[in-house]
C-alpha cells in the first residue's frame, strides 16, 4: 500500500473511468479491472453485519502524549487521534489496488488521468451538525501540505483544487504519469474549516478538534490516556464501507511507562487486547492463569502484508557513515542467527528487502523489464546490482561469526581505517570510528548490546543511548542521530511516498522520512519510474530495481520479520471468522457483552 499515515494505508489506485463523452460518475476504483464490491454491495466480506454495537474496549500505548491534532510535526499525538477524521475514499482490506468512496459518494476521472473530481455526500457531517462541503476538502488540501512534509511530498505533483460547488471538488494534476494520483488524493484526511480558521494549525494543543468521523473525543487525562466515544448519529454508519465496523460504543487508550509494565497491565485485565511484537515475550510472558484457562486468547494470524524493511539505519549525513564500505561492514558484526535463537525463540525470517513478504522483492539478478531499467544507470549504481543477488550476512554454519568478522576486517582496511591502540580510526583523518545507537526503548538493548560487542572486536567504538518518546520524536525530526532503529512501511502498490523515504529533495527536510540521508540522482530516478508505471510488470520492475540499489547501497542493517500477526484478546473480544489477508481489521470486531462499560479484567 502507497499509504503511510498514522498508520496507516491500503493500496493506492487509479483507472481509466472516463468514456469518449466524459467522465462517468464511479463508486470506486481499481489500478486493474474493476473494483471486487460493485456499486450495489452491502458490506465487506470480512465483517459481521450483524455484530452488536456498544461496551467499552481499552487499549494501551507507550509513553506519552502533548497533543490532539495528528497531523502536524509538533508534539507527540494521542493514540488513535484520527479516529475522528473521515476521508474522501476508503481501500478494502481483502484488495490491494481498491478504493471505495466514503465522503465521497462518488469520483470522475477522464481518460488521460490528469483530473479527479469528489462528489461529496450530501448527508456528510461534522459532528457539530454543519455539512461537510467542498471548501472544506480544499482548505485541507492547503492545510496539510503547508503544516507537514509527509503531505507536501505526498500530494506534491497535485497542481491545484477547486471547489465547483458546495460539494463537488476537483483536483487537477501537474504533468506526468502517475496513475495512482487520484486514489492518493482519495485519501485526504478531510478538516472542518470553520473550525481551524483563526487558530494556529501548527501548535500542539489540547482542545479536542472537531471531527466528523465514527468517534469524537470523550475524555482526556494528557499524558495518560484519552477515551473516544462513537458518535451514535454517525452520518455514515450505514454506508455499506461502514457496515459490521466502529462497533464499540466506547475505545479507551491507557498508556504505560514501557512494554514490561504495559504486559503486567494486561495480565492483570486492565485492557482487552494486546498485538505482540516482541519475540521472547510472546514465548514466555503469557504463560498466565487467565491463558490456561481460556480467559485470554492467544493466537497467531497469517498475513499477507508486505513487510517492508526494519533495521539499524545509518545517517550517511555523519562523516563516520559516508563510506559504503564502513556501513557494510558493520553490518557483517550483527548476528541475526544468534539473536533470532537466543532472544526471539526462532520467531522470526531476516529480512532480505525493503519490499519483503510481497511479489515486488528483488530476486536472482535483474533480467527483462528490470535490466532494461537499471542498465541506463550502470556506473552511477554498485556493480554488484548486475552482479550479486543481495543477502544480509550470516553467520550459519561453523566459525560463521569469525569468518563475518574476518570478512568486516577486509572492507574495514579497504575503507581506509586502521585500528590504533585498539580503536579503529580513519588513516587520512585520525578520527576513530565511534557512534551512537539512539533508541526509544529498552527493549531493544538487548538486541543492541550484542551487536556493539562484536564491533569492539573489530575496533569500533559504539554505544546505546535510550530516549523518552518526546526526546526521540525531536532527535529523529532533525536527524540529530547516528544509528536509530527504524521501520519503512510497504504495500503491494508503492508509490511517490517513496520519495518521501529516498529521494535527495527529502534529505535535509525535517520531519521527513529519508533518515538515512540517501541523495541519488540514480534513486531519485528509479523512483519516478515507479511512480510512472503503466501495469503491474513495469511497476515490479521498477520497484524490484529500487530495491536492489538500496540493498547494496547498505543504507541499513536489516533486521527481521514474521508474517503473522501474534495477538492475545480477553475473550469477551470477539472478531470475525474471516481475517482479511492485508490487515488486522480490529475496526471489526466486537465485544460479546456489548452493553459492559468495564474493560476485560477478571472477576
Amino acid at each position: 500500500m502507497r499509504r503511510v499515515a498514522a498508520g496507516l494505508l491500503i493500496g493506492l489506485i487509479a483507472t481509466a473511468v472516463a468514456g469518449s463523452a466524459g467522465a462517468q460518475p464511479r463508486h470506486g476504483m481499481a489500478l486493474y479491472g474493476e473494483p471486487k464490491y460493485g456499486p450495489d454491495f452491502r458490506h465487506f466480506d470480512y465483517v459481521n453485519p450483524d455484530a452488536p454495537k456498544g461496551g467499552k474496549v481499552t487499549l494501551q500505548a507507550i509513553g506519552s502524549f502533548d497533543t490532539l491534532n495528528p497531523f502536524t510535526l509538533r508534539g507527540v499525538p494521542a493514540a488513535g487521534a484520527a479516529l475522528i477524521y473521515d476521508t474522501l475514499m476508503t481501500g478494502s482490506a481483502d484488495e490491494p489496488f481498491t478504493e471505495y468512496g466514503l465522503l465521497a459518494e462518488s469520483v470522475e476521472m477522464p481518460e488521460d488521468r490528469s483530473s479527479i473530481t469528489f462528489n461529496l455526500r450530501s448527508g456528510a457531517r461534522w459532528h457539530d451538525g454543519k455539512p461537510v462541503t467542498a471548501d472544506d476538502v480544499v482548505f485541507s488540501f492547503a492545510i496539510l501540505t503547508e503544516s507537514h512534509p509527509f503531505y507536501r511530498s505526498y500530494y506534491g505533483a497535485v497542481d491545484k483544487v477547486e471547489a465547483e460547488g458546495e460539494r463537488r471538488v476537483r483536483f487537477t494534476f501537474k504533468p506526468g504519469d502517475n496513475r495512482e494520483l487520484p486514489m492518493i488524493v482519495g485519501q485526504l484526511p478531510v478538516l472542518p474549516k470553520h473550525y481551524w480558521e483563526g487558530k494556529d494549525f501548527q501548535a500542539t494543543t489540547l482542545d479536542p478538534p472537531l471531527g466528523s468521523g465514527p468517534y469524537r473525543i470523550a475524555s482526556f487525562d494528557p499524558g495518560r490516556g484519552i477515551t473516544y466515544e462513537r458518535v451514535a448519529d454517525y452520518w455514515g454508519k450505514d454506508l455499506p464501507v461502514n457496515v459490521g465496523r466502529n462497533n464499540f460504543g466506547s475505545m479507551a487508550y491507557e498508556y504505560y511507562r514501557d512494554a514490561s509494565v504495559a504486559l503486567q497491565a494486561f495480565r492483570g485485565g486492565l485492557y482487552d487486547f494486546r498485538q505482540e511484537n516482541v519475540a521472547k515475550t510472546w514465548a514466555t510472558g503469557y504463560d498466565f492463569d487467565a491463558v490456561r484457562n481460556g480467559k485470554v486468547v492467544k493466537e497467531e494470524i497469517a498475513n499477507e502484508v508486505p513487510a517492508g524493511m526494519q533495521g539499524f539505519v545509518f545517517n550517511t549525513r555523519r562523516p563516520v557513515f559516508a563510506n559504503p564500505k564502513v556501513r557494510q561492514a558493520i553490518a557483517y558484526a550483527f548476528d541475526f542467527e544468534w539473536t533470532n535463537q537466543t532472544l526471539f525463540y526462532g520467531a522470526y525470517k531476516r529480512t532480505e528487502s525493503y519490499f519483503e513478504n510481497s511479489p515486488l522483492q528483488s530476486m536472482d539478478l535483474p533480467q527483462g523489464r528490470e535490466l532494461a531499467v537499471l542498465e541506463p544507470l550502470r556506473g552511477k549504481i554498485p556493480a554488484e546490482v548486475f552482479e550479486k543477488t543481495y543477502h544480509p550476512p550470516s553467520t550459519e554454519g561453523q566459525n560463521g561469526l569469525r569468518r563475518n568478522l574476518l570478512e568486516a576486517k577486509r572492507l574495514l582496511d579497504e575503507a581506509g581505517t586502521d585500528v590504533r591502540n585498539g580503536v579503529r580510526v580513519d588513516v587520512a583523518t585520525g578520527k576513530p570510528l565511534d557512534f551512537e545507537i539512539l533508541l526509544d526503548s529498552p527493549t531493544f538493548e538487548r538486541v543492541t548490546l550484542p551487536f556493539i560487542e562484536n564491533l569492539k572486536r573489530l575496533g569500533i567504538r559504539a554505544s546505546i543511548r535510550t530516549v523518552d518518546t518526546t526526546q526521540y520524536e525531536n532527535r529523529t525530526r532533525d536527524f540529530d542521530f547516528d544509528m536509530v532503529v527504524h521501520v519503512w512501511p510497504q504495500s503491494l502498490s508503492p508509490g511517490n511516498e517513496q520519495t518521501g523515504y529516498w529521494g535527495s529533495a527529502f534529505a535535509d527536510r525535517p520531519g521527513s522520512q529519508n533518515l538515512a540521508g540517501v541523495r541519488s540522482e540514480a534513486v531519485d530516478h528509479l523512483i519516478g519510474e515507479i511512480v510512472r508505471a503503466n501495469s503491474q510488470e513495469d511497476l515490479k520492475a521498477a520497484v524490484s530495481a529500487l530495491d536492489r540499489v538500496l540493498l547494496w547501497s547498505h543504507y541499513v542493517v536489516p533486521h527481521w520479520y514474521s508474517g503473522v500477526y501474534r495477538v492475545a484478546y480477553w475473550s469477551r473480544l470477539k472478531r470475525p471468522d474471516t481475517v482479511p489477508p492485508y490487515s488486522l481489521s480490529f475496526d471489526s470486531w466486537w465485544l460479546s457483552d456489548a452493553s459492559s462499560a468495564g474493560t476485560g479484567k477478571t472477576p
